[in-house]
């Protein structure tokens, strides 16, 4: 460990993530998305944006005989994610490429993954608060590759039997929906996720696939906080992880 970091655990799923004292911080979406996206056993994912390697290491636990990639475009964070993958799993089960997401058909053939996951930058450049704490902008802004490009770059990846999943801020689902449509990615789930059951939707998560069709499913909102101001039982059951 070096001094500028720190190392947190995840109990319930008995992970150790090594993260930067000032940089990006994992927060509770990694854990939601994972939740939400599921995945069947010995299928193949891809993390697009993995930062520290927190979703392939979720997956990891999750699925355990799945095979899971995470690509990362900035190398300090790329090089964390490694460390952490060496921390907590076997790096046969774990890849982490440090590349951009627009170089990365470079890299695997078309309908290679059954599931492709991502929580990309969701601020557009030139907007929203600045931090001034180094990489957390990274983390929120986007920089080379938008939103349409991620969902382009998952559409590539995703196999026609598997599914895209996505958390993202609701102040742009209109143009996530909009930019889904036009690359004929069909959204079949999507669910807010709220602070309590008196707050503004503040994420939320979707499921798109490829070259099929079907209704959409408008799924419960996900409170992370009850009345009593602790965790929901939902999230509670979401900390908790598979670890018993």
């Amino acid at each position: 460990m070096r001094s500028e970091e720190t190392l947190d655990e995840l109990r319930g799923y008995d992970l150790r993530i090594i993260q930067p004292t000032d940089g990006y911080r994992f927060s509770l979406d990694p854990l939601l998305l994972c939740d939400f996206a599921g995945a069947g056993e010995g299928g193949r994912v891809i993390d697009l944006g993995t930062g520290t390697g927190v979703i392939p290491l979720l997956m990891a636990r999750r699925c355990p005989s799945s095979r899971i990639v995470g690509v990362g475009v900035q190398e300090g964070m790329a090089a964390l994610a490694v460390r952490n993958v060496a921390v907590n799993v076997r790096a046969d089960r774990v890849e982490i490429i440090c590349d951009d997401i627009l170089s990365i058909r470079k890299r695997f053939p078309a309908s290679s993954f059954d599931l492709v996951i991502a929580n990309p930058p969701y601020r557009k450049q030139g907007t929203g608060r600045i931090s001034p704490k180094a990489g957390r902008d990274r983390a929120r802004h986007e920089t080379s590759a938008t939103l349409a490009d991620f969902l382009e770059t998952a559409k590539y990846l995703v196999s026609p039997t598997g599914t895209v999943a996505f958390i993202y801020h609701p102040v742009r689902l209109v143009e996530f929906c909009t930019a889904a449509a036009a690359l004929k990615l069909a959204l079949l789930r999507l669910r807010m996720v709220h602070g309590n059951a008196g707050a503004a939707g503040r994420m939320v998560l979707l499921e798109l696939v490829k070259g099929r069709r079907g209704d959409l499913e408008l799924l419960p909102p996900l409170f992370v906080y009850g009345a009593d101001g602790e965790y929901s039982e939902e999230m509670q059951r979401i900390l908790s992880g598979p670890v018993r």
